[in-house]
């Protein structure tokens, strides 16, 4: 039987505590930055989050990750918004179609590495935006470094 991944085990753990306060669980990641490493729980709702949402649900999984203890070495909790985080699952891409995007790439198209324009959704793999000028373009997600939301003024 294949290793779970610590994001996956804590996400099984979180999902449960964040939908009985009303949150939407969007994501978890654990990395090594410098010397430490990190646990990063993102809740939204909406309207957005509060602090005191991140302190109500930090609280609950300092606890379960405490009894659970599914993480060996130390770590630092951290539970935030969203923000402008990088557009990764399936949902995210359908919650928010119509909205205006970026699209890094990996290896250079046509001279360029980074797209604009508005996200038309996610169809199989392939991610479709229309440009400014009213061109439709598809990106395969294996070749996109990074997809975000952007806000134009």
């Amino acid at each position: 039987m294949a290793r779970k991944k610590v994001e996956d085990i804590v996400e099984e753990l979180a999902k449960p505590v964040v939908d009985e306060l009303s949150f939407e669980l969007v994501d978890v990641e654990y990395l090594k930055e410098g010397a430490n490493w990190y646990l990063r729980i993102y809740i939204d709702k909406p309207g957005g989050v509060t602090i005191d949402d991140c302190q109500a649900v930090s609280e609950k999984m300092s606890s379960i990750l405490d009894r659970e203890d599914p993480i060996k070495q130390s770590y630092i909790l951290e539970v935030s918004s969203p923000g402008e985080r990088p557009l990764k699952k399936e949902r995210d891409f359908e919650r928010f179609r119509g909205e205006f995007v970026e699209v890094r790439l990996y290896q250079p198209l046509n001279g360029k590495k980074i797209f604009e324009g508005e996200l038309l959704g996610l169809n199989g793999d392939i991610i479709e935006i229309r440009t400014d000028d009213g061109v439709t373009m598809g990106f395969e997600r294996k070749d996109t470094a990074l997809v975000r939301r952007i806000i134009r003024f």
